[in-house]
């Protein structure tokens, strides 16, 4: 049977997406349940917007605050690293993701991505940068990507960063509310996942590369707002999840050159409630691994290989900024989605969601600060 399901929607500050009217669920929709399993310990108090973090090889936390602050939190200290480049913290934009390298203890390079005004027209657009830390001061900032042309718009910036272990560097950038234009467009930035090498070169095997007028760093395109992205450790893929409008929050798996539809199809509708397009499917475009409807406003992502959670091993965590708690999707071989939980219900907007080095798992909440969870 069809299902349908009605939510009245709501739009909160930075939120990209809201429940959706009469939308048909996909036959794999799965109902959520509640757990009270899990509590949690608040390692890293009183963030307002921690955007990202990552943890350096002494167990340290590097955290960005969106409005455009960059903590060092060491053995129980906030130390602000000065020297940020210029940036625009407006609407979903501001500092965003971070990164250590993968050869952070030989060469020092932290991967950040942000909103610059970089560029003649006003505004600002996702780039990513690489630096490094010299006591409490930012240093040898380089460039790596710049996506243009600047909006003054302020949604849809993304963007997650992960590497792979063949030596290149992967981030998400938004259709920044040009969804007409950009994400269909190779010849455009924006709405798209980027691969560079590490130097912020192009690699000679990106799927645009020689195409006239493409934009060659693009790995894949037709993407809306991706705010979570990891390396799937067991088969090495790319795993995004993204923003839908009104609906149709999605999960892929990142292909080469692939387009993901935006908006020529999508399970989501316009926040006003009308149609985007009947399109749910359409060939040469990908249809995502799980949808949600309605939406949760996901950002941060997880897989959970740790033996210090057993029965989440080998599933996905998702942070929901609409409904403020954490996510659990349970796979199974065919990676179905097969059982959701909400974990922490209630706590606040879930902005990031890391595995630390130490197995458990860490969770940035807005106007809380960085969690870790508990099993009870």
């Amino acid at each position: 049977m069809k299902k349908y399901i009605c939510v009245l929607s709501f739009m909160l500050v930075g939120l990209t997406s809201c429940g959706q009217d009469q939308q048909e669920v996909k036959e794999n929709d799965v109902p959520i349940s509640v757990s009270e399993a899990y509590t949690y310990e608040t390692v890293v108090p009183d963030l307002v917007n921690p955007w990202g973090m990552t943890f350096m090889p002494d167990g340290s936390i590097l955290i960005t605050e969106k409005e455009g602050k960059l903590i060092h939190f060491k053995d129980g200290q906030k130390n602000e690293i000065t020297g940020l480049p210029e940036l625009s913290n407006r609407g979903q934009g501001g500092l965003l993701d971070i990164q250590i390298a993968p050869d952070y203890e030989a060469s020092g390079w932290i991967y950040i991505t942000f909103s610059s005004t970089q560029g003649e027209e006003k505004g600002a657009n996702t780039a990513l940068m690489r630096a490094k830390i010299s006591g409490n001061q930012l240093t040898d900032q380089e460039i790596l990507y710049k996506a243009g042309p600047n909006t003054t718009k302020g949604q849809h910036f993304g963007s997650r960063i992960v590497f792979d272990n063949e030596g290149h560097v992967f981030f998400t950038a938004g259709e920044r509310g040009e969804r007409d234009v950009n994400p269909q467009d190779i010849t455009r930035d924006n709405g798209k996942v980027y691969r560079l090498n590490l130097d912020g070169s192009i690699p000679e095997d990106n799927p645009f590369v020689g195409v006239e007028n493409a934009k060659e760093a693009i790995w894949s395109y037709g993407h809306r707002n991706p705010q979570g992205m990891i390396i799937n450790s067991e088969t090495q893929e790319i795993w995004v999840h993204e923003h839908g409008p009104r609906g149709g929050d999605e999960i892929n798996v990142i292909k080469k050159g692939a387009n993901y539809g935006w908006p020529v199809i999508t399970y989501g509708i316009n926040y006003s409630g009308t149609p985007i397009t009947d399109e749910r499917q359409k060939e040469g475009m990908e249809q995502p691994l799980y949808y949600w409807v309605p939406s949760i406003a996901p950002s941060g992502f997880a897989l959970v290989t740790s033996d210090a959670y057993p029965e989440l091993k080998g599933n996905l965590l998702v942070g929901s900024l609409k409904f403020v708690y954490l996510e659990a999707l349970y796979l199974n071989s065919n990676n179905e989605v097969v059982k959701r939980e909400k974990l922490l219900d209630g706590i606040g907007r879930v902005r990031n969601v890391v595995q630390g080095p130490d197995g458990m798992i860490y969770v940035g909440v807005e106007g809380v600060g960085i969690v870790k969870l508990i099993k009870k």
